[in-house]
């Protein structure tokens, strides 16, 4: 008996620790910094709305990744939670995109509902359309480590942050609200099908991660927003002018382009040494040619003197020999 109860103390503890476990902030960044350039793609954002809707994804995924596992396990406070951030995300896009991308925003279930549960875990459904987790079309967004949720609803009284910043366009025209269509049913059957929700689960237990309020705004980012004018426009960023196209993906030919301009100028400086080395080599062989013409100087010299000395040896036996002759005729 005693070790059944050990037994299911110990499962208890590990799903507790399990519970516990959630998502970190490095990879709540990445895990949006993927959704929105996914949507950058798709729905032809500029850079304005690229940041913009970081920051919106990025309050979406980071509000509810301490209770997705409690929707695992069957809580139904916790798909309301849920869906209540849910909304409010969807919201919040309404006023940051224009007429015709909203109305492709709700087209597409992995950018509308991008969460699903499927074999007894919560996924992104935005991982079925783009299986490649390396892939990313556009650059990280200027505040990708430094914002930290200062924009959510919650912290602002529930009004929209993003509301009356962009005035150039029209937006959708009414609020869309999961949870207030006809075929919300249908939506949680899509999302949440194969979990079995518990009884009695509708109210939200005391020691579990509460939701955020006004008096906990973070204090992270606290720091002034850049304009849209003075925020960066890097070439892999998107843009309203340059974008790519949906046949070709775009290549990274920035590091080979870099590499070979700083070889460029090695090459020339190379180029300013050569010619130093050639004069050297110039006056090497000038020095050679004076060593290889006194060399032949001075063998000339000695051969001249050589033949010098033969020719008077050669006079001198002709004269003595001349001298004995005359003596022997005066003899005669």
């Amino acid at each position: 008996m005693k070790r059944i109860l050990f037994l299911l103390f110990a499962i208890g503890l590990s799903t507790s620790m399990t519970m516990m476990a959630s998502m970190s902030t490095s990879k709540v960044r990445n895990e949006t910094r993927f959704l929105t350039d996914k949507m950058a793609y798709e729905l032809d954002l500029n850079t304005r709305q690229y940041n913009d809707i970081y920051e919106i994804n990025y309050d979406f995924i980071y509000s509810v990744r301490n209770i997705m596992d409690y929707v695992v396990r069957g809580d139904e406070w916790a798909v309301n939670d849920y869906y209540e951030a849910l909304d409010i995300r969807n919201d919040d896009l309404r006023w940051v995109l224009n007429d015709s991308q909203y109305r492709r925003f709700m087209g597409a279930d992995y950018f509308y509902r991008p969460i699903y549960v499927t074999g007894g875990r919560w996924n992104f459904r935005i991982y079925i359309n783009y299986p490649n987790r390396g892939l990313f079309y556009f650059g990280v967004p200027y505040h990708y480590r430094t914002y930290c949720g200062a924009h959510y609803r919650p912290h602002l009284h529930h009004v929209s942050y993003y509301r009356g910043r962009y005035n150039d366009f029209g937006h959708y025209p009414t609020p869309h609200r999961v949870r207030d269509q006809r075929v919300f049913h249908s939506y949680r059957r899509s999302d949440f099908g194969s979990v079995r929700f518990r009884p009695n689960t509708s109210v939200r237990p005391h020691n579990v991660p509460t939701r955020p309020r006004g008096s906990e705004r973070p204090g992270g980012s606290n720091h002034q927003r850049p304009e849209s004018g003075h925020r960066p426009s890097a070439p892999s960023r998107p843009s309203t002018s340059e974008r790519p196209s949906t046949s070709s993906r775009p290549s990274i030919p920035s590091r080979g382009e870099s590499s070979r301009k700083d070889v460029v100028p090695n090459r020339s400086e190379n180029n300013k040494e050569r010619p130093t080395t050639t004069t050297n080599r110039e006056n090497n062989r000038g020095s050679s040619s004076s060593r290889g013409t006194r060399r032949e100087n001075v063998s000339r010299g000695s051969t001249e003197r050589r033949s010098s000395t033969q020719s008077t040896r050669s006079n001198r036996n002709r004269s003595s020999s001349r001298s004995s002759e005359r003596g022997n005729n005066t003899r005669r």
